[in-house]
């Protein structure tokens, strides 16, 4: 592969990861400031895995660029296509890091809040239906069937 060839791959190569990285970055802000979590740390937290995609894809797209595949347009054609699925892989990582990271805030905002309201008995509606023979809103348990007849023990 000729030299103009090569710089060619790593250009477009670059351009790719930066602009990927950028929806990364300006998605996942976003999506993690939205959360109950504290925006400035959700900010925080998307730039840093968006840091970490660019190191891991840019490391990918050096690897791939030393692959000899020959030729010089169809070289490139097919580097370029390699490319493109381990971004692909990338960017799908990425958004499940995002995920688990939101995840993460909102389970951390509910311990802080307490968790969730209790409702008092009083407030709820009869959640068993009384068993025959027992009157009140709190019924007993059924009695077992060796105390009933047919099935009565001495």
């Amino acid at each position: 592969m000729s030299t103009n060839a090569y710089l060619a791959f790593l250009l477009i190569g670059a351009l790719l990861v930066v602009a990927d990285g950028q929806i990364i970055y300006r998605s996942g802000r976003r999506y993690l400031e939205n959360s109950y979590g504290d925006p400035a740390a959700g900010a925080s937290m998307a730039r840093l895995v968006t840091v970490l995609f660019h190191l891991a894809t840019l490391g990918v797209l050096a690897l791939v660029s030393t692959i000899n595949i020959g030729g010089d347009l169809p070289s490139i054609i097919a580097r370029i296509g390699v490319l493109l699925l381990i971004l692909a892989l990338a960017h799908a990582i990425t958004l499940g890091a995002l995920a688990r990271i939101r995840g993460e805030q909102e389970v951390e905002a509910v311990v802080q809040r307490g968790g969730r309201q209790r409702v008092e008995p009083e407030q709820q509606g009869p959640t068993v239906m009384p068993v025959a023979g027992q009157d009140g809103r709190y019924p007993d348990v059924s009695p077992s069937l060796d105390q009933r007849p047919p099935y009565t023990t001495p």
